[in-house]
């Protein structure tokens, strides 16, 4: 069995937001079999990954597991999900699959979403509807 590095809250960012505790190992996310609803909502059976009536066939099972714990990037990779692990902050952050995006580029309507300006003041990008805004976005790293 291999050590493992720390356990800790973990925030999951997907379809909706959860909070778990998961275990790290190496830079990866690692959680129970029985956890994986509570972070992403699917859940491993012998047909695949399944949410609902939706089952993802799944041709390498191994490949999702890190001992005997599920690694949410090998997860989400399976689902065919963009991931962004952040060990340090507790955080993993899930995008939308590949049918959704580019159903969404080719829509051209961007999603709804709520930043603060300056102030501290919420927005909602819908408050906006039919004017034209500038959005800037920076990253440090």
């Amino acid at each position: 069995m291999v050590g493992y590095d720390s356990v800790m809250r973990v925030t999951v960012v997907a379809d909706d937001t959860n909070t778990i505790d998961a275990e790290i190992v190496d830079g990866h996310v690692l959680v129970t079999p029985e956890q994986l609803p509570i972070a992403l909502g699917w859940t491993l059976k012998p047909e695949g990954l399944c949410r609902d009536a939706v089952c993802v066939p799944v041709r390498n099972r191994a490949a999702l597991f890190h001992d005997d714990r599920l690694d949410l990037a090998a997860v989400t990779h399976a689902l065919d999900r963009p991931s962004v692990v952040d060990t340090d902050a507790g955080l993993v952050a899930v995008g939308r699959g590949g049918e959704q995006r580019h159903e969404a580029l080719q829509s051209l309507v961007a999603p709804d979403f709520e930043l603060p300006d300056l102030d501290g003041a919420p927005h909602r990008l819908s408050e906006w509807r039919g004017r034209k805004r500038l959005l800037h976005a920076f990253a440090s790293w």
